[in-house]
Order: structure tokens, then sequence, then C-alpha cells
């Protein structure tokens, strides 16, 4: 079983991450270029939708099989004081990165998709910050997700 867990949390953690590098540094760079049909920004943001499926399925797994792999490791979650250190930081980058990703798919992209609906010119000073905010808020998630597997990668080793 727990070999099962462990699979389970490292496919989900690859989903996530691959997934984020792949938009950031593929996707995203030709977007930005301008030089991309309006068909292909259409089918970004038809892929970024339907990754938002995957993050999100992949957070709940995550959060349900790291407790499973941190009990069976005899971890009192419940006592964050017998917590080794690197579990702490983990968990606190961990919880920085699930509130960058609400916020980005929650509540930044509908405001960001109302923005660009409006000319640039024409945009406020509001308006020009929350589509800028779009364009690094996912590669700040996706250092912070690389410091959460960096991190991973240490606990599993303690």
């Amino acid at each position: 079983m727990f070999s099962v867990l462990i699979v389970l949390h490292i496919l989900a953690a690859v989903a996530w991450i691959g997934g984020m590098i792949f938009l950031s540094l593929v996707l995203a760079p030709l977007v930005v270029s301008r030089k991309a049909a309006p068909e292909f920004m259409a089918l970004f943001r038809l892929a970024a939708l339907r990754f938002r499926i995957v993050v999100w399925t992949a957070i709940g797994i995550l959060l349900t099989t790291g407790p499973m792999l941190l009990a069976q490791r005899s971890i009192d979650m419940m006592n964050p004081a017998t917590w080794p250190g690197i579990l702490t930081f983990k968990l606190g980058l961990v919880a920085l990165l699930l509130l960058l990703t609400f916020s980005h798919d929650l509540v930044l992209g509908p405001k960001v998709s109302q923005a660009r609906a409006i000319p640039a010119s024409s945009r406020t000073a509001w308006e020009q910050t929350i589509v800028q905010t779009a364009r690094w808020l996912p590669r700040l998630s996706l250092l912070l997700a690389l410091a959460v597997a960096a991190a991973a990668s240490v606990l599993a080793r303690s």
C-alpha cells in the first residue's frame, strides 16, 4: 500500500509540475510573442482551462496521499512540534503554492478575461496590473512547485 501511495503522490506532482513547465516555457512564450494566430491563442486558453482540471485533481491526490504517507512514517500531523524541519518548510511552500493557485484560477483568471476584453489603450491602471500579474504569477507558482519537489526529495531521504 505504501508503494501505491508513493507512486500516486509522485505522479500527481509530476503531472502538475510538468504541465506548468510546458505551459510556462513552451506555450505562453508563443502567445506573448504575438506571432501566434488568434486560433492558437484560443487553443492556449482552452489548454489552460483543461489543465486546470488536471491541477485540481492532482491537488486532491496530493492532499490525500501526503498525510497518508506521513502517517506511514509515524509522523503525527496533529503535533507540528514533532515535525522534521524540512516537513515544516515543505508544508509552508505547499500552503503558499495552493494560495497562489487558488488566486490564479478562481480570482485573477476571471478578472483577466474581463480586462483583456478591453483594448489595452483603454484599460485602467488596475486592469493593466491584473494583466501583468497574470503573466508572472504562474511562473512564480512554477518556482514554488520546484522548491516543493526539492523539499520532498530531501524529506524522502530523511
